[in-house]
């Protein structure tokens, strides 16, 4: 299947091109599509003689391309109804059958420059598809949001994303506007269902059904708290989509490179080290243990909180006692064969390092983050 794309190197049609990439090159077998790609991609800066080329050759388009903030009024027209003429007048030359899928905006209800151009943009494609007996898709999106979106053009989350990432100020004119979004993972995955007849259509317009509804001062405290969460430890909901896990994938985007890493504070004594790496709400606490040659570390059972550790590096003893009882049960580990170990409440436990010169190295998880006033950690030898 030949697949145009207007406005490739936009926010979205750079989003698709990659994504359809991925499964032209085989790199993603989890979409449904049973047939081959090639893309076509068209952007301001393409040739223009190969707009002709694309429309007599291809057997579905994406019309992404539009105006969004122009220097002059007139150009909204220009670009958001007067392309899609151009466009539309070289398919119907071509005699061409290609469905049509132009993306438009909530604003097109609207009685603004903008939505007048997007709104006559809407009827040309419609007009065009009862004229000519083709398929045509129009989407309305909200606000759309995610990875490579521009700042300070016309995505409020965009722009806040890049301001906090750099230590820049926002404005907030009011906390409690309501916002409506999607994300730019969830529109690709329903562009693509589109290519293969799969679209979310209602009576007249086709949407994205992953919707999120927030405020924008919520979205502002959200990405403060992202910001944060370096000296927190502290990151997000990141269950299954959930608006914060996309979010903060789409804030973690506009870090510059020279600010993907941080340091952790290492709580260091004789015996080595503990360092807290995160921390998480719904899934606990996620930490590293070092411990010199022949120390013993933990010595201490829990009612509730629970713990698994994992050797990655060094040679090691763990044990484990139930309260109550004289039976001793030991684990010996090691980082050449990766084995996780409970620490079961009930059970006072340790990690002892077996090794006279190497260091022991332990990752561990438990199911709570340290509190302490009710540490739920009480000390006896195993």
């Amino acid at each position: 299947m030949n697949i145009l794309i207007t406005g490739a190197k936009g926010f979205v049609g750079r989003n698709l091109v990659e994504a359809l990439k991925n499964i032209r090159d085989g790199k993603d077998k989890s979409r449904n599509i049973d047939f081959d790609i090639n893309i076509f991609e068209y952007d301001i800066d393409t040739e223009s003689e190969l707009l002709d080329k694309y429309t007599k050759e291809c057997d579905f388009v994406f019309h992404l391309a539009g105006v969004n903030r122009p220097k002059e009024e007139k150009e909204f027209i220009e670009g958001n109804f007067g392309f899609t003429s151009e466009l539309l007048s070289l398919l119907k030359k071509h005699e061409s059958k290609a469905p049509i899928l132009v993306t438009s905006s909530i604003q097109a209800a609207l009685d603004n420059p903008y939505g007048k151009s997007k709104k006559a943009g809407e009827d040309l494609i419609f007009e065009y598809g009862r004229e000519n007996g083709v398929k045509t898709l129009v989407y309305r999106f909200p606000n759309v949001f995610g990875k490579w979106c521009r700042p300070n053009y016309n995505s409020a989350v965009a722009t806040f994303c890049y301001n906090i990432s750099h230590d820049l100020p926002i404005t907030v004119n009011d906390r409690n506007h309501m916002m409506t979004l999607v994300y730019i993972d969830d529109v690709v995955d329903e562009l693509i269902a589109a290519l293969s007849g799969r679209e979310n259509r209602g009576d007249t317009y086709c949407s994205v059904p992953v919707e999120h509804k927030i405020t924008l001062g919520e979205i502002a405290d959200l990405l403060y708290s992202f910001r944060e969460s370096r000296e927190t430890k502290q990151i997000p909901d990141m269950t299954e989509n959930s608006f914060s896990k996309k979010l903060y994938s789409t804030y973690l985007s506009y870090l510059e490179p020279d600010n993907f890493a941080y340091k952790l504070k290492m709580n260091c004594d004789e015996r080595g080290s503990f360092t807290e790496i995160l921390r998480s709400g719904g899934a606990g606490q996620f930490s590293v243990n070092i411990s010199k040659p022949g120390i013993t570390k933990g010595q201490h059972w829990h009612n509730t909180k629970n713990e698994k550790f994992v050797v990655v590096k060094g040679h090691g003893l763990i044990q484990l006692r139930k309260i109550g009882s004289e039976e001793v049960i030991n684990y010996e580990v090691n980082g050449e064969e990766i084995t996780v170990v409970d620490m079961i409440p009930g059970y006072t436990h340790n990690i002892i390092n077996l090794s006279e010169t190497e260091e022991l190295v332990t990752f561990m998880w438990c199911n709570e983050c340290f509190n302490p006033d009710k540490p739920d950690t009480f000390f006896e030898k195993v």
